[in-house]
């Protein structure tokens, strides 16, 4: 089959890209033209075709792509750092080039198009939360992506509309602001971190599984909006999870916790409800955190 990538040099995108291929897909992959992370995509992969885009011109795919397309899975989204998160102007130009994209979907035969959403679009909350968890974003980020959810559900006639709230993903290729990436290279360096409060309660789910799940709600049939999150039992106080990769490192260095400011969108309980996922699409979690950790620790 034929897929489209887009924002496919990043995080998830880049390695989403390898995913497809490996199981017989050919991608092309959208990215932006001199985009200095296209070496993530590699070179002379039979199955993958790069296509040089800017998102605000992704409604003009086909003049490029000249074969019809099965799917296509939308990962480009700018200002996706805290820096950005509050800036109404960047994020709702995203919503903007995500209706491009979706109308360049159309004009490929795309039969499903599948979002990237976030956690950050239910806004604080205290409890478990479910598909039907009342959206209430605090950043424009999250506001931006509820946004683009509600006016993709309006235009989606013809083909399957996936949405998937992800939630805190790490891997290799993290940001390397990520709270991981943070505690794995400065802990095993004898180094000290400063953290916030580190309460809240957290799920973190690693890349290989999200990409297993992206996959598997695709193939399903599914359709509609899905929380994308580690199961229940990988929900724990942040604290804790510090706690696990300061151990798995071996107990160098030093942290303490409740000296950084919070971030754009405040303090908030990440306790994801999984089940819908599970249920449509038969996935399950296969890496608990601390396998997650040891393998990002022996790749260092």
């Amino acid at each position: 089959m034929n897929i489209v990538v887009t924002g496919a040099t990043s995080f998830i995108g880049a390695p989403m890209v390898d995913k497809l291929i490996g199981m017989g897909h050919d991608v092309y992959a959208v990215v932006r033209p001199a985009s200095k992370n296209r070496a993530r995509l590699g070179t002379g992969r039979e199955r993958l075709h790069v296509i040089e885009k800017n998102l605000q011109e992704a409604d003009r795919l086909d003049e490029e792509i000249l074969v019809p397309c099965e799917a296509f899975f939308h990962f480009g989204w700018d200002g996706a750092g805290s820096g950005n998160r509050m800036n109404r102007e960047v994020q709702q130009k995203n919503v903007a080039d995500s209706l491009n994209a979706l109308e360049g979907a159309k004009k490929l035969g795309c039969r499903t198009f599948l979002f990237s959403g976030s956690q950050a679009e239910y806004g604080i909350h205290q409890d478990a939360m479910t598909e039907e968890t009342t959206l209430n974003p605090v950043s424009e980020y999250g506001k931006a992506k509820v946004d683009f959810c509600r006016k993709a559900m309006e235009l989606i006639d013809g083909f399957r509309y996936i949405h998937a709230r992800i939630f805190s993903v790490y891997g290799p290729g993290d940001h390397p602001w990520s709270l991981v990436e943070s505690c794995l290279k400065t802990f095993p360096a004898g180094g000290y971190l400063s953290l916030g409060e580190c309460t809240q309660m957290w799920n973190f789910l690693y890349l290989d599984d999200l990409l297993e799940a992206l996959t598997a709600l695709w193939q399903s049939g599914a359709e509609g909006v899905f929380n994308v999150a580690g199961e229940p039992d990988e929900t724990r106080p942040l604290k804790e999870y510090v706690r696990l990769m300061y151990e798995a490192c071996g107990c160098h260095g030093s942290y303490s916790c409740g000296r950084r400011p919070q971030n754009a969108e405040g303090p908030a309980n990440l306790i994801p409800d999984v089940k819908k996922l599970m249920e449509v699409t038969g996935w399950r979690q296969e890496t608990p955190f601390q396998e997650g950790i040891r393998r990002l620790l022996t790749g260092l």
